[in-house]
């Protein structure tokens, strides 16, 4: 009997996946659900005795049984797009089938935490901590040294809590986990409750995530007895975006207003219920397993550059022409993503600009594109790496519709306790519109002040300078990153495209 291979991530089923998997079960074959490979611009992507077809519709089955189709493409794993990458993360991605305790276990699964059970909590957070691993949820804060402030912190109880509120633009990773390999993030979670002590671990996801949501219940009841004594939940978070900055997620968990809370206390120290928590991202805890297992620390720390250490999974997104999934060590430039992996533009027409890290991330020109992936580069550059989110924009783009944009989605997403963000980014909106209906013919030859004495009209370029001064205010005011990076958009459209704001 064939076997057929097709996943059942959502994007798959967005695209129509079930319907091609209805009509190869109705043909005879014995269909597979598995995981998604990332390469979405193909999906519904079928693979039969390790052959990939793409772009699969029902009407397409006789032909790909024939193998008369004309929509092979060959080997997937002997695909450029899959073969140029470095897959720890995502390593059963496309081959195994997410919910299969059998599959797991035969790729590697459970090595890390079974491992790590024989060290001393101590051990596994000195190894945690020498592998480099840090948050892959944006912060880039060293998840070792976070690992053991809670270790070392005094309380009734300790929490590991996963932040899988996953709310950037252009970022998906977290999902495909959660719906393809659930199994290596409770994995994750249950080496970090060794190291730090904790016994009650918790899964924060956003409540458009039902798929994943699904998946991940169901993967808990499945490996309670393997994780045990350690305990996990899936609390739904209700889709307020400022609740993927730990604080307002903690607060949410409690049952109160996602709103931002001062710092310190460092969750670290007292986070969930007032007790010591780490909390950290899917992708984080993603890699602990691999850290943990055969390779150890330093094959983890012999990947990427500087103290940008491993691999990260990079989103693909926007008006690109292969969009999905890239897992690569640091160090690979903006343009061999964007050009040699991604295929450019969907549409056939020059990249403009690329924003990375997310709605709060900065605008970089194609003049950058040998800016390489790691976080002091980014951050170098004014720039962040985020979530690995890439969002492509061709030459149609309105850099100061964008730069609207960031200002209107931090008013819209603010939890509003603090000035500058709640405030500010009003303000920053109003500004921008009247940038956009002011004139070069509305200048007057005058100083500012003797244009203002006057009740003269006010130039673009006073607004501009207010514009600014407002994105210090916010960067330097703002209780958290939503109000402080929102600049980052703004002033990188400002600075790169100067003529789309006069």
């Amino acid at each position: 009997m064939t076997v057929v291979r097709i996943s059942d991530d959502a994007l798959a089923l967005a695209c129509g996946a079930d319907a091609v998997a209805a009509a190869f079960a109705k043909a005879g074959c014995a269909v597979e659900r598995v995981s998604s490979w990332g390469m979405h611009w193909l999906e519904p992507l079928i693979e039969i005795g390790g052959t990939g077809f793409g772009f699969a519709t029902p009407d397409d089955v006789g032909a790909i049984l024939a193998g008369t189709s004309a929509k092979a493409i060959g080997a997937i794993a002997e695909h450029p797009f899959i073969a140029r990458q470095h897959r720890l993360s995502f390593a059963r991605a496309g081959k195994t089938r997410p919910l299969n305790l059998s599959d797991y276990a035969a790729t590697g699964g459970w090595a890390g935490l079974t491992r790590a059970r024989s060290l001393p909590p101590g051990d596994v957070v000195d190894a945690v901590t020498a592998s480099g691993l840090r948050g892959r949820g944006g912060a880039g804060f060293p998840a070792g040294i976070k690992w053991r402030t809670v270790a070392q912190a005094a309380g009734p109880r300790k929490y590991v809590v996963c932040n899988a509120d996953e709310g950037d633009s252009g970022t998906f990773a977290d999902r495909m986990l959660m719906e393809g390999d659930p199994f290596q993030l409770l994995e994750g979670m249950a080496i970090a409750a060794h190291a730090v002590g904790a016994g009650q671990g918790y899964i924060y996801v956003r409540s458009e995530y039902p798929h994943a949501i699904a998946k991940l219940r169901a993967a808990i009841a499945l490996a309670a007895p393997i994780i045990a004594p350690f305990r996990v939940e899936v609390r739904v978070g209700a889709g307020a975006y400022v609740c993927g900055e730990e604080t307002s997620l903690l607060n949410s968990l409690e049952g109160k207003r996602g709103e931002v809370r001062a710092k310190p206390p460092l969750p670290a120290i007292a986070g969930l219920f007032g007790c010591p928590t780490a909390v950290n991202n899917v992708l984080t805890l993603a890699a602990v397993p691999h850290i943990l297992s055969a390779g150890g620390a330093g094959a983890y720390a012999a990947l990427g550059m500087e103290r940008s250490r491993g691999t990260m999974p990079i989103q693909l997104a926007g008006n690109i022409r292969h969009g999905g999934l890239f897992e690569a060590p640091f160090g690979i430039t903006l343009g061999e993503l964007v050009h040699d992996i991604g295929g450019g533009t969907a549409s056939g027409r020059p990249v403009k600009a690329v924003q990375v890290g997310g709605p709060l991330g900065a605008y970089i020109p194609p003049e950058r594109f040998d800016l390489r992936f790691d976080y002091e580069a980014y951050a170098g550059a004014d720039a962040l790496i985020g979530h690995g989110g890439v969002v492509v924009f061709d030459e149609s783009a309105d850099m100061r519709q964008m730069a609207r944009f960031a200002m209107e989605f931090c008013a819209a997403e603010s939890c509003g306790k603090c000035t500058p963000c709640r405030i500010g980014s009003k303000r920053g909106v109003e500004l921008i519109d009247r940038i956009g209906r002011l004139t070069p013919a509305d200048a007057v030859a005058t100083l500012p002040q003797m244009r203002n004495a006057a009740k003269l009209p006010r130039t673009p370029q006073d607004d501009l300078a207010l514009l600014e001064d407002l994105c210090e205010v916010m960067k330097l005011g703002s209780l958290c990153a939503l109000g402080g990076f929102t600049p980052y958009p703004v002033l990188s459209a400002l600075k790169h495209w100067p003529e789309d704001f006069t």
